[in-house]
């Protein structure tokens, strides 16, 4: 049952009923619903501040996933970084060096590219930001790549090269000399057998008996090959490239032609004594840019440590040449 309010009314001095205003209720009822609006808007701001919307959370929880597969790039990507500064040290410090070309510039490795984003700036990134580091990293990567790939191939050539420049390096001795009791007089100053002086002997003499096969030490082509009146009697001269010649000289009879390509360990001739010789003996010559050199260091793939060290006190020792 509905109460009913009285007041009393001083200027009638009477109690009389009391009536609410339809403007009061009115004010009244809209600040109500005013109140309840703002209270509903404050508990959404919080629920949405410190709970979230599902479909916040869901947005929240792919974010995350996101994150957790970027760092797992970043780190793919990391160790990738790693294994081609490997590859590009290694390219500069042994391969090159060994081939004695000039290192690949840091320029053209584009060493200078922007670093890896760290993982707290991932945090401020969109899904589109992501992306497009990932892109330009994995781009980056294949441009390096694409350089160690040309890189490689230079390297390529430069081992066909290398090999082709051992092969025509002087490197076995010209006469068959396995107990190595055939070095007659070496390189340096000796005495002169017909003249009787101490002038400079520019080779080895290997004495061995007359029709000896004398060999090539290196891949080549026969430059001279004959009599030319020089004291080397019938002899044979080999251009073997990259700034080599070898002379084999005082030969019994000459098989090689001039002008034939010639592989190391082909018989080129047979040891005699024709020309300024004093006995059957091969004299032999390395040249080097036009410089006759000492020929013992050329005997490097017949000869063991021990072996080379005992034929270079033979030939270092002071007697008479043959020639």
């Amino acid at each position: 049952m509905k109460k009913i309010k009285y007041y009393y009314n001083t200027h009638t001095l009477r109690y009389e009923k009391l009536e609410t205003p339809l403007r009061v209720k009115l004010l009244r009822v809209f600040g109500f619903i005013a109140a309840a609006v703002v209270t509903a808007a404050i508990i959404s701001v919080l629920a949405f501040r410190f709970v979230g919307s599902p479909n916040e959370k869901l947005l929240r929880a792919e974010n995350e996933r996101m994150k957790d597969r970027y760092r797992a790039l970043s780190a793919q990507t990391k160790k990738i970084e790693q294994q081609m500064k490997e590859l590009e040290d290694r390219d500069n410090e042994v391969y090159r060096s060994i081939f004695e070309a000039s290192p690949i510039p840091d320029s053209a490795r584009l060493e200078e590219l922007e670093k890896e984003r760290q993982i707290a700036l991932v945090e401020g990134m969109d899904q589109s930001d992501l992306i497009n580091s990932i892109a330009t990293t994995l781009n980056q990567m294949g441009s390096r790549i694409k350089v160690q790939q040309a890189s490689y191939k230079d390297l390529a050539g430069m081992v066909k090269n290398k090999e082709k420049m051992i092969a025509a390096t002087p490197a076995i001795q010209p006469v068959s000399n396995a107990d190595l009791k055939r070095i007659a007089s070496g390189y340096g100053y000796r005495i002169d057998p017909v003249y009787k002086t101490v002038k400079l002997h520019p080779g080895l003499d290997f004495s061995a008996p007359a029709g000896t096969p004398i060999y090539a030490t290196a891949d080549g082509s026969i430059e001279v090959a004959g009599n030319r009146g020089d004291g080397y009697g019938n002899c044979v001269i080999i251009n073997h490239g990259y700034g080599y010649k070898t002379l084999y000289g005082h030969m019994f009879r000459v098989k090689a032609r001039a002008g034939q390509r010639i592989k190391r360990g082909e018989v080129i001739g047979y040891v005699g004594s024709t020309g300024k010789s004093t006995g059957p003996h091969c004299h032999y010559e390395v040249i080097k840019n036009g410089n006759k050199i000492d020929p013992i260091y050329f005997f490097y793939n017949d000869l063991t440590p021990e072996q080379f060290d005992r034929l270079l006190k033979l030939a270092a020792a002071s007697n008479q040449s043959l020639d």
